[in-house]
């Protein structure tokens, strides 16, 4: 194939669209000619979405979940029990544990799990920030809530150590998870007794 045969802003979509997580050049590619193909209206509206995701999202200065309202719904609900915090990695955790309907705290927003060999250490995550949460507030309780993964085991154990001198009650969602899987893809009923089934560590 030419140089030249595909033009520059399907070439551009592409590559923009290739690195996003899970796919690859040849899916990047499947959905740049798809929406070539008379799906004018909606590539603007992707267009649109993606300038107001830009434009009306960031992330909350108390939890770090993504949010319009800066500080949170969340974590200005006055209901739910400002005492306790639950850690999770990422923004679609926060979703997961929200579906159970159980828990009434609020939350902290990691950003992601320690992980050495990517590259990812504490100083790329929430955890000062976390710190500095317990240090000003009343907490009773911080639930550790990273995946059951081994980069979310070390990052637990991480947090724990990091959390001890605080003197706080530091607990761990029960291993009614699967090991090696993720807080989004698991099921309302098997989170639910995860919640209820936490550890003190």
């Amino acid at each position: 194939m030419g140089k030249n045969a595909v033009p520059a802003p399907v070439t551009e979509l592409i590559e923009s669209l290739s690195q996003l997580p899970g796919i690859g050049p040849k899916t990047a590619s499947r959905l740049a000619f798809y929406l070539l193909r008379g799906k004018s209206e909606l590539a603007l509206r992707l267009a649109e979405t993606l300038q107001g995701l830009v434009e009306k999202t960031r992330f909350c200065s108390v939890c770090y979940n993504v949010t319009e309202e800066d500080p949170c719904p969340i974590c200005t609900d006055e209901v739910r029990d400002q005492s306790i915090i639950c850690v999770v990695e990422d923004p679609m955790d926060v979703l997961a544990i929200e579906r159970t309907d159980q828990y009434v705290g609020v939350y902290h927003v990691l950003q992601g799990s320690l992980s050495p060999l990517e590259g990812i250490f504490a100083e790329d995550l929430r955890i000062a920030e976390l710190e500095a949460r317990v240090r000003q507030h009343e907490i009773h309780e911080i639930i550790l809530a990273t995946n059951p993964t081994s980069e979310g085991d070390y990052t637990a154990a991480y947090l724990l150590q990091r959390l001890k001198p605080l003197n706080i009650r530091v607990t761990r969602l029960g291993r009614g998870l699967p090991m090696g899987g993720d807080l989004e893809y698991a099921d309302a009923i098997t989170l639910t007794r995860a919640l209820e089934g936490r550890q003190e560590l």
